[in-house]
């Protein structure tokens, strides 16, 4: 594994590099096709000098709406190598929250999908500093015709292939520090917030995923994932640039085909996100499920149950991380950490600083639980900011540090566990409840398959505990059982009051839960509820 520095790691420098010293080794596969580490040097030197023609410059913000294809990593590391700043937006974004995302990024272009592209037509109309529109897999009489506003031009994405395959040669030379990505955050709890990603972001991901994990040459990293998200761009796509390995690359997730895109793709690493684990995990028993080359799966979060299974019945060591849009990996739980330390996200690292501390700053004794905040050992390795959020970006940067709005603790051995999220603790009679622990104890209940754990209101004051739960297949749910169950299981101040069955949970397009709508929705049904204490079961201290 080559090693570059901080002020090497440019998407020109790094590109070049690879395609000069390994440029015949496959990077990426993609529905029958392989691109070769040269490949995808000359592609994006294309992309970026067609950009640079259609007058794209250093600092202009590009939109890119498209679904998982090799055109958006061309788009996306194009851009990277002009100075450009690629804005990858999540393809279930339509009316309000695309015309924001592309309004409050300012991109000035956009790259769609021809599938996607009824929904660009519906709000262009608001965004007036969009003026070049450019199409993928759909023709060019079809995109004239879309019904874009007056003005804006209108190009074939693929004609970009067309320009010239030599490096492409920006007025001012590309730096590590310079802005390269906008990545939006979910937005659970307010408007999205766009992290600006500097080009040494995601190379300080990738050299930290790839080295801790000890991924290799021959390795290929599998992701259905979507590539707009962190977790695909950065610990799949950058892991495997960083190791020199290759990418199979497939347009979404299918439980049903998800084991035999595995065995096709000779895939030797793979990532479960949410509740991807579980789904995979549920799929009936097969004599196949040895028949694969997979020997890594990157699991968040990780459990104690499903990283037993995983090991005993694929033959699969489950690795996780601690991390987010803003930062690099805080934590890496790699493949050779002891067993008893799971669910942590691994130990914290020489290269970031970690303190747990309270609501006024004041870091607690180990193994307590406060505010995870970080600080990274050296630079390049966090997002420069919020785009256009100063006041959302101060209050991040807190003394020097970032806040990460997570709860958690570290134990005497510095292995970092997550709780939950700050904005979603709950308190019931002066107790602090993780609604993480909540959740993944009773998704350890054979009938259910996800949990989400909200607040609602007492009638003494503080908080009681909500939870929603979504049935395994074929199974039915039953609240006594649940409690029963949670009464062995959780301390009694943890079992639950009030419990409801939901046939999906409202998430975000990257599988956040979005739990405001959970907790609106328990304070309006709130007497309707299943209600334990109403149906006479009293929890044994």
């Amino acid at each position: 594994m080559r090693y570059y520095d901080v002020s090497d790691r440019t998407t020109a420098r790094i590109l070049a590099d690879k395609a000069a010293t390994v440029g015949d080794r496959p990077f990426l596969h993609w529905q029958g096709s392989t691109y070769t580490y040269r490949d995808l040097d000359e592609l994006t030197n294309r992309y970026a000098n067609g950009f640079a023609a259609l007058g794209v410059g250093r600092g202009d913000h590009v939109a890119l709406l498209l679904p998982n294809c090799p055109e958006l990593l061309w788009a996306l590391w194009g851009l990277g190598k002009l100075g450009a700043v690629a804005v990858p937006l999540n393809t279930a974004a339509k009316g309000e929250l695309l015309r924001y995302f592309l309004d409050q990024s300012d991109s000035v272009m956009v790259c769609v999908d021809g599938s996607l592209l009824p929904r660009l037509v519906d709000v262009l109309g608001r965004v007036p500093a969009v003026r070049t529109v450019l199409g993928h897999d759909v023709d060019a009489d079809a995109l004239t015709a879309a019904g874009l506003p007056d003005g804006v031009r209108t190009y074939p994405l693929a004609a970009l292939r067309s320009s010239p395959g030599t490096a492409p040669e920006p007025a001012q030379p590309v730096r590590a520090e310079d802005p390269h990505l906008i990545l939006y955050t979910s937005g659970t709890t307010g408007p999205s917030k766009g992290a600006i990603c500097p080009q040494s972001q995601g190379h300080a991901v990738g050299h930290q995923m790839s080295s801790i994990n000890g991924y290799r040459p021959d390795d290929v990293l599998y992701t259905c994932l979507p590539v707009f998200h962190g977790n695909a761009i950065w610990y799949t796509v950058y892991a495997a640039l960083w190791a020199e390995a290759s990418v199979a690359l497939y347009p979404h997730f299918s439980a049903s085909r998800f084991w035999s895109q595995i065995r096709e793709s000779k895939a030797t690493v793979f990532n479960c996100l949410g509740a991807m684990a579980n789904i995979v995990w549920q799929q009936p028993p097969s004599p196949a499920d040895r028949e694969h080359h997979a020997r890594i799966c990157m699991m968040v979060p990780n459990s104690r149950e499903l990283s037993r299974g995983f090991l005993d019945r694929y033959g699969i060591t489950v690795t996780s991380v601690y991390a987010m849009t803003e930062n690099c990996a805080i934590t890496v739980f790699g493949p050779d950490e002891p067993a008893e330390k799971v669910p942590s996200a691994g130990r914290v690292r020489d290269d970031v600083a970690v303190q747990i501390v309270d609501d006024g700053g004041v870091e607690v004794p180990t193994g307590e639980v406060g505010e995870i905040r970080i600080r990274p050992a050296e630079p390049g390795m966090t997002m420069l900011g919020y785009y256009d959020m100063p006041e959302e970006t101060a209050e991040a940067h807190r003394g020097g540090w970032f806040h990460t709005g997570d709860r958690g603790w570290v134990d005497d051995d510095g292995y970092l566990y997550f709780s939950d999220r700050k904005k979603e603790a709950i308190r019931r009679r002066g107790e602090n409840i993780s609604a993480y622990e909540v959740e993944t104890t009773i998704c350890r209940h054979p009938a259910v398959h996800e949990a989400a754990a909200v607040p609602v209101a007492s009638e003494l004051g503080e908080d009681e505990v909500m939870v929603y739960l979504v049935p395994a297949a074929g199974a039915t749910i039953t609240f006594e059982e649940i409690i029963a169950f949670c009464g062995e299981q959780l301390p009694y101040f943890m079992v639950p009051r009030y419990l409801a069955v939901i046939a999906e949970l409202p998430k975000t397009p990257s599988e956040k839960i979005e739990k405001y709508k959970l907790k609106t929705d328990a304070a309006q049904r709130l007497g309707n509820l299943w209600d334990r204490e109403a149906a006479g079961i009293v929890i044994r201290r």
